[in-house]
């Protein structure tokens, strides 16, 4: 049950959205969304330096020009505003088109 001062925070990114991490300064798309923080502690201890919250909303993310996969924090990422595809091997694992600035699966997503 959740106290009275507890509010589920609402995600403010979806899978296929474009993204920039304002941190590490690179593009990427959302492929899955968690409602809180769900990796380990001492993985939390080893990369998440800037230790954003964990009972905000993370996410995974493929990052452009790269093979790479990251699992950011919500505060480090803004809309990517280019509306440029993204170059990333796995691109086609996820998704089955690019329209309108946004990645889509053909499918529903929660």
């Amino acid at each position: 049950m959740n106290s009275p001062d507890h509010q589920t925070t609402q995600a403010k990114f979806s899978v296929g959205e474009l993204v920039h991490h304002r941190l590490f300064n690179y593009r990427g798309v959302i492929v899955d969304a968690d409602p809180n923080f769900m990796l380990s502690d001492e993985w939390y201890e080893q990369v998440a330096r800037s230790r954003p919250p964990r009972d905000q909303p993370w996410y995974r993310v493929l990052v452009h020009n790269s093979n790479d996969e990251t699992y950011v924090a919500e505060r480090n990422l803004i809309h990517d505003s280019s509306s440029e595809p993204i170059a990333h091997p796995l691109i086609n694992t996820f998704f089955t088109a690019f329209d309108g600035g946004r990645y889509v699966t053909g499918q529903k997503v929660n």
